[in-house]
């Protein structure tokens, strides 16, 4: 999966999934536009990228700042002259309510991030990839709001990811023409600290009782991934090794999503 001389940007690539695909792509030789929210983890990640022999620079920005995140993405791309792979993560959780419960500057925030900051890093990307002529993009989407609707009050979050893939069907057909590759992959449980940044409020009361067997995840026996699992496929659908293959929802949960669907 040789990406030598790709420039790479991956926003949320401060911690969890983001890093993982930042830090996988930089070993196979690509040049990465590290974007994080906090200055600490756009540090921490460039700092990793450049201790393993990696090429890396670091740019940080709101993406609910229109001015200031595409700012942040043309310093990176400048920096490197060129811009050939694109991986939208960066998103949030958010509130989890009841509908009745859920306020809408709640909804407006989960919105705002996943699906209005996945739109604004495909609008101010995909100019440069079209002059370069050839591109990817993968559009980090969840096994919530594409296959399982299970997990009570997180009705913000599971719309966003559902409008994701729904987006990145649509830019794909759009941009084939162009010769660019949008690709949308679905995580089930991984291994991050996302979970960390869930506010949950009544959920209960918006959940149906759903039953599965002994472990939630088959493949697994209930372990959680890791960001490299998404990492490994993130690695492999911006390679030549995918140039083939446009348009594709991926799933990667051990089965998880089966148990549900």
């Amino acid at each position: 999966m040789d990406l030598t001389d790709k420039v790479a940007l991956v926003t949320g690539a401060g911690s969890g999934i983001g890093k993982a695909c930042a830090l996988k792509m930089a070993a196979e030789g690509a040049r990465v536009i590290v974007h994080a929210h906090k200055d600490e983890e756009t540090r921490a990640t460039v700092d990793a990228i450049t201790q393993a022999r990696g090429t890396a620079f670091g740019v940080t920005a709101d993406l609910r700042d229109d001015a200031g995140f595409k700012a942040a993405i043309e310093r990176g791309i400048t920096n490197f002259g060129a811009l050939d792979i694109v991986v939208a993560n960066a998103g949030i959780n958010g509130i989890w309510a009841p509908i009745d419960e859920l306020q809408p500057d709640e909804w407006d925030n989960t919105l705002n991030t996943n699906l209005r900051g996945t739109y604004l890093t495909l609008h101010y990307t995909v100019p440069h990839l079209k002059r370069a002529g050839q591109g990817s993009i993968i559009i980090i989407s969840s096994i919530n709001g594409t296959r399982v609707f299970s997990h009570g009050g997180a009705s913000a979050y599971s719309t966003t990811k559902g409008g994701l893939l729904a987006l990145g069907q649509m830019v794909a057909l759009e941009l084939a023409k162009h010769r660019i590759r949008v690709n949308v992959v679905c995580p089930g449980k991984i291994e991050t600290k996302i979970d960390e940044n869930t506010r949950a409020r009544s959920s209960g009361e918006a959940s149906e009782p759903a039953q599965y067997p002994d472990g939630k995840i088959p493949l697994t026996d209930g372990a959680a991934g890791t960001g490299n699992d998404i990492a490994e496929m993130v690695t492999f659908l911006v390679s030549e090794r995918a140039r083939y293959i446009t348009g594709t929802p991926v799933w990667i949960d051990g089965g998880q999503s089966l148990l549900v669907g």
